[in-house]
């Protein structure tokens, strides 16, 4: 496995795929709210997500609107602004044509601040680590099999998480096994 899961950081830059999944199961983002993580979003991102106008607006990606926002009125997702500046830093320049502008934003916002990026897009991921190294990329996968590996979710919790993220058309529920097998080997190791 090439990503670390008995490590996390709780203060991420998510761009929209990631916003998308993590509000796609209300047991993880209640499991994240219980546990102190905290997400910002650049206005480009809150733009992609929030109203970017869509050939066809799902209930499934209404609701996932209508948690952003009420998350976001909780605090627990931030949106900030960035600068022209900030979007024309040279290793931000070289990718500009490979990636999103929101992909680009939140990657430009997590440098600024020195801050984690998650995403769950395997081109901006890779990127990312380029520029802001292997440490402070994330994504959702990462964080749920660290939610396994600490025992914030249960064995019992996998179904659960596994259903709901589906039930809004996500793709992560591989990955979401793959962690949890990983977090299940690497607990009996240390008993």
């Amino acid at each position: 496995m090439t990503i670390d899961i008995t490590r996390c950081i709780k203060v991420n830059i998510a761009d929209s795929c990631a916003v998308n999944n993590l509000l796609s199961s209300l047991l993880l983002f209640s499991r994240l709210d219980n546990n102190n993580f905290f997400f910002s979003i650049t206005k480009y991102v809150e733009y992609e997500c929030l109203y970017k106008e869509r050939s066809v607006l799902t209930t499934a990606d209404a609701e996932i609107q209508k948690r952003l926002v009420r998350h976001q009125k909780n605090k627990k997702f931030t949106s900030h602004g960035i600068s022209i500046a900030d979007l024309q830093d040279a290793s931000i320049v070289r990718y500009s044509q490979h990636l999103g502008i929101g992909e680009l934003s939140s990657i430009a916002f997590s440098k600024k601040i020195n801050q984690a990026f998650l995403t769950d897009d395997q081109k901006a991921r890779r990127i990312a680590k380029d520029i802001l190294g292997q440490g402070m990329v994330q994504t959702t996968p990462h964080i749920v099999g660290w939610l396994f590996y600490e025992a914030v979710f249960s064995d019992g919790d996998l179904n659960t998480l596994i259903d709901e993220h589906v039930s809004f058309n996500r793709p992560l529920e591989k990955y979401f096994r793959i962690v949890y097998q990983e977090a299940c080997r690497i607990r009996s190791m240390a008993n």
